[in-house]
């Protein structure tokens, strides 16, 4: 009984360890921990760059011009104007003045590649109606004309031009003034002695006495009144338009359309400045800078003309009052036998882009 009893407290101790030790192990299992944190694998955007500045708009492309002017006031008011103020600088037109002695000169440098553009007066329009140039903006409309008259002449009005000789050039602004005077003056060729001399040559004739009057435009109409004294002007007006303008050859018209906008904006954005009074001596002195003259030369051709500003071409181009100029000068043209009546236009609009000007000035 004795040893039984001892084998049960045995087994009873045994029993109880092993309690003991599953106890222990069962403590650690519960024992309450933190999780471990959850690391996100999941790939980061990269970190984005600050988004660029809007990119400046491109200025116009850069071009350059070739340009044909006249030594006087009427053909370089608008144009230096338009350099002198930025207007071309703003449209990224450098510009490179030529001086040439008259409009078909100028003309015929623009078919040789010399030249792009060119300011044409009164005369060269006649090339434009028959189809070697063309008209893609005004610059001055004239209503008086004039001839210098020697001191020793006797003419006091167009029609004492009766038996005098008179120096002229042909094909240019000179030739129609010339036709308009003798119609004026109830006069044909017959009646006079015309002396066709290129325009360089008009002003030694009249200072060596051998005319007795002519027919020409500033500066040369000046250089007689300055050289041969006791010369003067006498002034006249029939109702012919006496319009000056801009110009190209057809094909260049064809395709540099866009450029032909961009020189004419900038070119009335510099008229309009230009044609106002108080500017009249500034832009007097740009011409005397160019053409190597006084001041008081070029002031002196002030008023020889209506500069047009943006006004004036705004309501004229709109109005048809542009377009009506270049209808009167083709009727003179027909009137004084420029071109014949067959070889005037139905439409000016043939040898006016129009279209151009209205571009310009939106």
């Amino acid at each position: 009984m004795k040893k039984l009893t001892a084998l049960l407290l045995a087994l009873v101790m045994v029993l109880g360890l092993a309690a003991c030790g599953g106890n222990n192990d069962s403590g650690k299992d519960n024992q309450t921990t933190e999780p471990p944190a959850q690391t996100d694998n999941t790939p980061s955007e990269p970190a984005k760059d600050p988004e660029p500045a809007p990119a400046e708009p491109a200025g116009p492309e850069p071009i350059t011009l070739r340009i044909g002017y006249m030594p006087n006031y009427a053909s370089l008011w608008g144009v230096l104007s338009a350099i002198e103020q930025g207007c071309f600088e703003e449209e990224g037109i450098t510009i490179e003045l030529t001086e040439f002695p008259d409009g078909p000169s100028e003309i015929a440098a623009m078919e040789g590649g010399s030249i792009d553009l060119a300011y044409i007066g009164k005369g060269a329009h006649r090339l434009c109606i028959l189809g070697s140039a063309i008209i893609f903006a005004p610059s001055s409309v004239h209503t008086v004309d004039k001839v210098v008259c020697m001191p020793d002449s006797g003419i006091q009005s167009v029609a004492d031009l009766k038996g005098k000789t008179i120096a002229f050039n042909s094909g240019s602004s000179s030739e129609s003034t010339f036709n308009n005077a003798l119609t004026v003056g109830g006069l044909t060729r017959d009646d006079v002695t015309g002396m066709d001399l290129s325009i360089d040559n008009i002003v030694p004739a009249a200072v060596s006495g051998s005319i007795d009057a002519a027919v020409c435009w500033n500066p040369y109409s000046g250089q007689i009144l300055q050289q041969v004294e006791g010369s003067y002007e006498i002034e006249f007006a029939d109702g012919s338009t006496n319009i000056s303008s801009w110009i190209c050859l057809p094909k260049y018209a064809e395709e540099n359309h866009d450029t032909l906008v961009r020189f004419t904006r900038a070119l009335f954005k510099g008229m309009d400045w230009g044609s106002r009074e108080e500017n009249y001596e500034t832009v007097a002195q740009y011409c005397a800078d160019r053409t190597k003259t006084g001041l008081d030369a070029n002031l002196l051709q002030v008023g020889d003309a209506h500069w047009f500003n943006l006004d004036d071409l705004k309501s004229g181009v709109a109005d048809g009052t542009i377009k009506g100029y270049y209808e009167g000068m083709q009727n003179d043209m027909v009137k004084g036998e420029n071109i014949k009546p067959e070889e005037a236009k139905e439409d000016v609009g043939e040898f006016v882009l129009f279209d151009v000007m209205e571009e310009a000035l939106k």
